[in-house]
Formats: structure tokens, C-alpha cells, sequence
């Protein structure tokens, strides 16, 4: 049976336009939404002690997704500050990770062997999980890495593409030419499929011989938090259901390898369309509770 798993952030994206705060971060974003489309999904990753982790651990509770290698320590859990514009979301300013900044995964034994058992691992820029990627690489579970803008640290993204196997780029500013170009550019560092995500403009896929475009499905957005990792969500599921039915069809056949792409292309596509109807990453709001208000409150005079 096909399960993934999400290891690195989990934020609460806090929307100071409505007194309302929502479970989010990409790695965790990726658990939920694979949970979503019906597939056994888990999360690795560290929690603070405090109402906005209590929240984020309610949720996964409530929507079932495991979490039973997680860490919680004494301090903040990560959160972002969000405002939303014509939906679409603006972020104002962040705790950048909170604990998991001060006390970042660090893989024991019993990791690896819990991992070994999934299908897909999935992480992101955000993480402070860079370090790790060398030894997950070595369980031969393949790995995906959300770069968001990132890609741009070149000295980075040359370190992270030789572990992945799935790169996801936001290239939203860019050209459709520039895309390409960067698609590229990243595949040739070492990383086996690049996905970039460009809004409104829809999406490019490179993997050393095919490039592909996906159009975009245009909606009348309530939020887009959360598209591009639906985007990579919805992709990479439709993708590792393929390699788990065809682990070798794909590497032999090329027409069949090209029609998978195209429609976990399309998976993508739908999804992300689908969760801009959504506020927050993937609802589960609740009132922002007065002793966050206040911490917020005290860290904006002292940033002031």
C-alpha cells in the first residue's frame, strides 16, 4: 500500500485581517493533502509548547494524519503572520521556525527504519533539514524538495539536488523562456524531475528530455495559501501511485512515462485549483487566543 510521508515544517499562518489562524507549513501541507486524496500520510517534524502547536497536533488528530515520531520541546512553534489581498495571500513577517530552528530533526536509528516504510518523503526549504538529506538519500526512499523562491542560493541548491529525486521551483515572476531555463539548470545539478510553478501562468516540467507545460485552472480565488504545495501534493501522489503499481514501467517506457507525467500534472493542477477555494492551507481555523494576540502584540513593539 502507497504511504508518504511530510518531515520538516509546521506553522500556524496567523491572518491578522481576521483574528483567525490556520495549521500550515509545507511539509506538514503535503501530509494533510495526500491524506485528502485517500492516501495513509505521516508527519515528521518538531512542535513548540504552546496553543499553536496544541492547535496544529489537534488537527492532525482530528484529520488522522500520524505524527508518531515527532518532537516537542519547551519554546514557539513556528508560525507565520498573513494577510490576504484580493485572496491572495501576502506574508507579513514570521517567527522563521520557531523551536524547530533552535532544535531541527536529526535522524536516529529509529527514523530511518520508520522511514524506510514509506514510499515518498517530501520536504522543504523551510525545514532546517538540509543537513539530513545525504543520510535519507541513503534509505532509497525517493525524496522530493519544495526550493518556494529559494532556488535562487545557488550554493544551496547545488548541495540538495544530487539527494532528490522531485524538485519543486516558484517562478511566478519569471518568463516562460527564464522557466524553462532554470528547469534546466536545476535538472543538471542532479535532481531527476523539476516542476515549476508559476501562479496564474501555469507550470513547467523537465526531466532531461521532456518538457512539459500545464496550464493553469483559473478560479476565483478565496486564499491561495497552500496552491503551490497542493500543486506538488497532487502531483507527486498521482506520480508514486505509478511507481508503486509499475516500479520499472516507468523507466522503460517512454510514452507511458511521458502520459504519467502529463496527468499527475493535471492531478496537480486540480488540486491546487481546488484548495484556492479554501482559507488557510487547508482550513481548520480557529480565534486567534489571546495570549498569542498579546505575544504578538509585545513582538511587534520590540521589532518596532
Amino acid at each position: 500500500m502507497l504511504k508518504v510521508l511530510g518531515i520538516g515544517d509546521n506553522v500556524c499562518d496567523i491572518y491578522l485581517h481576521s483574528g483567525e489562524m490556520y495549521p500550515g507549513g509545507q511539509a506538514l501541507n503535503f501530509a494533510v493533502y495526500a491524506k485528502q486524496l485517500g492516501v495513509p500520510s505521516a508527519y515528521i517534524g518538531v512542535f513548540g509548547q504552546d496553543g499553536i502547536a496544541q492547535h496544529i497536533i489537534n488537527t492532525l488528530d482530528v484529520l488522522q494524519v500520524e505524527y508518531v515520531r515527532c518532537r516537542q520541546y519547551e519554546g514557539e512553534n513556528g508560525y507565520a503572520m498573513v494577510s490576504l489581498v484580493d485572496g491572495d495571500r501576502v506574508f507579513i513577517g514570521s517567527n522563521r521556525g520557531g523551536i524547530t530552528k533552535e532544535k531541527p530533526i536529526i535522524l536516529k536509528d529509529a527514523d530511518k527504519d520508520y522511514i524506510r516504510t514509506f514510499n515518498l518523503v517530501h520536504t522543504s526549504n523551510n525545514s532546517y533539514f538540509d543537513d539530513q538529506l545525504e543520510f535519507l538519500h541513503e534509505l532509497n526512499v525517493p525524496i522530493s524538495y519544495d526550493f518556494s523562491n529559494k532556488w535562487k542560493d545557488w550554493e544551496r541548491t547545488v548541495r540538495i539536488c544530487p539527494y532528490i529525486t522531485f524538485g519543486f521551483l516558484s517562478c511566478g515572476s519569471m518568463s516562460q523562456e527564464e522557466t524553462q531555463q532554470v528547469c534546466r539548470k536545476v535538472h543538471d545539478l542532479g535532481c531527476k524531475i523539476v516542476t515549476a510553478t508559476m501562479g496564474s501562468k501555469g507550470a513547467w516540467l523537465y526531466d532531461g528530455k521532456l518538457m512539459l507545460f500545464q496550464p493553469p485552472k483559473l478560479v476565483e480565488a478565496v486564499d491561495t495559501l497552500g496552491a503551490g504545495d497542493s500543486f506538488a501534493a497532487g502531483f507527486l501522489v498521482c506520480v508514486a501511485e505509478v511507481m508503486e503499481e509499475n516500479p520499472t514501467r516507468l523507466d522503460t517506457d517512454p510514452i507511458y512515462l511521458e502520459e504519467t507525467f502529463k496527468k499527475a500534472l493535471e492531478a496537480g493542477s486540480v488540486l491546487a485549483a481546488k484548495n484556492c477555494l479554501v482559507r488557510g492551507a487547508f482550513g481548520h481555523g480557529i480565534k486567534i487566543p489571546d495570549a498569542i494576540v498579546q505575544k504578538l502584540i509585545i513582538t511587534g513593539e520590540k521589532n518596532g
